[in-house]
């Protein structure tokens, strides 16, 4: 458990986390949704990158002696499908992601606290709806683990470029950095930090653990999530978005299901899009690549029904005059 000077390192790696979280507009949901609409991948591929930047960071760290336990993976199956289709359903009920759902709070929609209670109770109740067995562990190291040491460096080097540029890019107005690759790339490198620093940690792996009865160091991982989402509190003062968003019923019963849906698709698959995107993707674990392409597709197969149904109805009667 980290104390003092680590306790406030990590405290600001979640703080600068969660800002760039709802700078950046951080979600499965509106990337694919962005691709629909434009044609344009800016903002999967700005999730692929915070990837990237992850596993750029715990490889250094793995030159320099300092690297954290890194998470084991497990074997694909069709529970892991299965839940992906779950979480992407879910998260198109909810109209965001977990990840979303933080940067949705930090801009005073309020009704998306109800995700995490939905997604809590979703975790709970898996074992008796659905009663999957248990994962099982891949043996060995991850792929990610066995990369060549000049990767780190040349990934290093990839990464100072790409924020020397982006400064240089944006010198005239340094609030336009608030853009999808600009904030997931402050996403990764927080989130590398945080892991040297308290662990592998994501907030709905939190939940998940409380639910199955499996929580520990339980105090500094909710402090880091009161710091998660602090930090996405300040992001919507810093860009006046906080609190002109009215609380509806129907908005919260809608959060409440999708985090239902969700919380039971990370239990099957296992981990959410947060803990897949951050953790399995840049350890190359196969269950988490195919857990966030079935959930991308999902999205992307509920999206577009959505807008042809809504086409449809909206179209005139031919019969009528």
């Amino acid at each position: 458990m980290p104390q003092g000077l680590e306790f406030a390192l990590a405290m600001t790696c979640a703080l600068a986390m969660g800002l760039a979280i709802q700078r950046g507009a951080t979600c499965t949901v509106a990337a694919v949704d962005d691709l629909l609409q434009t044609g344009r991948p800016a903002r999967l591929l700005a999730l692929l990158e915070a990837a990237l930047w992850v596993g750029a960071g715990m490889l250094i760290a793995r030159e320099l002696g300092l690297a954290p336990p890194w998470p084991a993976g497990v074997a694909v199956s069709a529970w892991t499908v299965g839940g992906a289709v779950l979480l992407g359903l879910g998260a198109v009920v909810n109209q965001a992601c977990m990840v979303g759902t933080v940067a949705r709070l930090g801009s005073g929609q309020w009704a998306f606290a109800a995700t995490p209670m939905g997604f809590y109770v979703g975790c709970l109740s898996a074992g008796a709806w659905f009663g999957p067995p248990a994962a099982r562990p891949l043996e060995g190291l991850s792929p990610a683990q066995a990369a060549p040491s000049w990767l780190a460096w040349a990934l290093l080097g990839l990464f100072t470029l790409r924020c020397t540029s982006g400064l240089w890019r944006h010198r005239a107005d340094l609030r336009s950095i608030g853009t999808p690759h600009a904030a997931t790339a402050a996403i990764g490198v927080a989130f590398a930090l945080l892991m040297l620093l308290a662990g592998a940690w994501s907030y709905s792996d939190v939940l998940a653990d409380l639910a199955r009865g499996m929580a520990t160091d339980l105090g500094t991982r909710l402090a880091l999530g009161a710091g998660l989402l602090c930090g996405a509190v300040g992001g919507g003062v810093l860009t006046r978005q906080l609190g002109r968003h009215p609380v509806r019923a129907a908005q919260v019963m809608r959060c409440a299901v999708g985090g239902l849906m969700m919380g039971w698709g990370s239990l099957l698959i296992p981990g959410s899009n947060d803990s897949l995107v951050l953790l399995g993707l840049p350890l190359l674990w196969p269950h988490a690549w195919t857990g966030v392409a079935v959930m991308a597709a999902t999205v992307a197969m509920v999206l577009q029904a959505s807008r042809r149904l809504g086409r449809r109805r909206a179209a005139p009667d031919p019969g009528t005059p």
